[in-house]
């Protein structure tokens, strides 16, 4: 069977489209859960497996399965290329594009345990390595990732809400709150390219589910500016990883806790520094304080911190001279053919 991939559209068109996009994928995930079945989802670890944006997609999802009552990991396709390895009691492969080598590989290998399958469609070559296959309908996309990204936090999130204790979110505001967020963090994402243009390397600081939102910052910083990045979770980023930085370089923090005094210690160090954040959190030198709607819900969170990142990311490409995202070392054997 041929499969159609949906159409592709400059980086900052899919920005655009994310809102109207979550909101597709809201019901159209929600009906392929209304058919799964999730009950091995409700005992024992579950296993996020994904390569790229779709692995820190994963990390950002077990973080908040965890938060939710669920045990939870997130795994590289290739950690699982050995079929012996029992990490844990069912598997959800995470493939945006759903023709991820990897991930489709690992559950591959594993034929006798539960597996699913999330990517932007259901009927994507992944579909044959896996049992269920749960397809978001998050539509249009990028490159790099933008509504495919969304689409698979959001599937995570609806997952969790499953098969963990219910968050109390109500996800049908997302998009409306999506919108919300452009409009209000305008100005701040302009001063934030300005402040972090040029950098030679940037780090990408968060916890827990942040921790998978610092990995797709990181990703992108390097996919579509061409700069070195990095992410780090924020306590370990103590102990002894900032210490390269100087004001040639720049740091993006995610969170509400230690990461704002990580942020104003940054600052005060002569470090360029954005903080995306819930809190009120005043600026200063050196500091550009991007705040987002405080929800009950880590991947609400991570959906809402996604789009000032990606804003930012898409000002810093453009400022190098980099307005679309054209891989200069793309590799021929980690995408599945189109036909299945």
């Amino acid at each position: 069977m041929e499969t159609t991939m949906p159409a592709r559209v400059p980086f900052r068109d899919a920005i655009d489209l994310e809102p109207q996009a979550l909101r597709n994928a809201l019901g159209t995930t929600g009906k392929a859960l209304d058919a799964a079945d999730l009950t091995a989802l409700g005992t024992g670890t579950i296993g996020l497996i994904g390569i790229g944006a779709s692995l820190y997609a994963g990390i950002a999802g077990a973080a908040q399965l965890r938060a939710q009552g669920r045990r939870a990991i997130a795994l590289a396709g290739g950690e699982l290329y050995d079929a012996a390895v029992d990490a844990a009691d069912a598997y959800i492969a995470v493939s945006a594009s759903g023709r991820s080598v990897e991930p489709a590989r690992a559950t591959a290998l594993r034929p006798r345990a539960v597996t699913f399958g999330i990517a932007q469609a259901a009927d994507t070559p992944m579909q044959d390595s896996v049992g269920q296959m749960i397809g978001t309908g998050s539509g249009i996309d990028s490159g790099p990732n933008t509504t495919s990204y969304m689409g698979s936090l959001l599937a995570l999130a609806l997952i969790a809400e499953r098969v963990g204790t219910p968050s109390g979110f109500d996800w049908t505001t997302i998009g409306d709150l999506l919108e919300a967020t452009r409009a209000s963090t305008t100005t701040a994402v302009a001063r934030a390219g300005k402040l972090l243009a040029g950098k030679r390397a940037l780090d990408c600081v968060g916890a827990n589910v942040a921790y998978g939102t610092a990995g797709y910052a990181a990703l992108l910083l390097r996919e579509a500016v061409r700069v070195p990045a990095q992410n780090w979770d924020t306590l370990n980023f103590l102990h002894g990883p900032m210490e390269p930085n100087d004001p040639g370089t720049g740091v993006i923090v995610y969170g509400d806790g230690r990461e704002v005094q990580l942020a104003a210690d940054l600052a005060g160090f002569g470090i360029a520094t954005v903080l995306i954040t819930s809190n009120d959190v005043a600026e200063r030198d050196n500091l550009v304080v991007i705040r987002i709607p405080a929800t009950s819900n880590g991947l609400a969170t991570a959906i809402l911190a996604a789009l000032p990142t990606q804003l930012i990311i898409a000002d810093l490409a453009e400022a190098a001279g980099l307005p679309v995202c054209v891989f200069r070392y793309r590799q021929t054997d980690t995408k599945l053919p189109e036909v299945a």
